[in-house]
């Protein structure tokens, strides 16, 4: 059995500037084909426009309001929205609230810093 806590994940910035909490990666679980994290963007702040050569993603909004950009459009997300990320589109997304902005981001194949290319 593989259990993992958000309590007992250790936070690391991406290259797009997020602030992860990595809850299951073939880091640092038995899964092998996607990953699992939660992301905090601060108020006032946005990641860093990029793309996935690779990896889809799906972006689960748990708290906090922002704008989501994926390639030339753009969506306002709030708490329970889920959004669809394709591999090679350029997105980014900004906390335009007052509150954090917490999503839980699932990618397959699992997140890595050389499959993310900054736009």
């Amino acid at each position: 059995m593989d259990i993992r806590n958000l309590n007992s994940a250790h936070p690391y910035i991406t290259k797009d500037s997020s602030k992860i909490f990595e809850l299951c990666h073939p880091v640092n679980s038995k899964v092998t084909n996607l990953s699992l994290a939660i992301a905090d963007i601060e108020a006032g702040h946005a990641t860093k426009p990029h793309i996935h050569k690779k990896s889809e993603e799906i972006y689960y909004i748990l708290d906090g309001k922002g704008s989501m950009y994926i390639d030339d459009e753009r969506g306002e997300v709030n708490l329970g929205d889920c959004v669809f990320i394709p591999p090679g589109a350029k997105h980014w997304i900004e906390n335009n609230g007052k509150d954090k902005l917490v999503i839980l981001c699932t990618s397959s194949p699992a997140y890595s810093h050389d499959d993310t290319e900054l736009i």
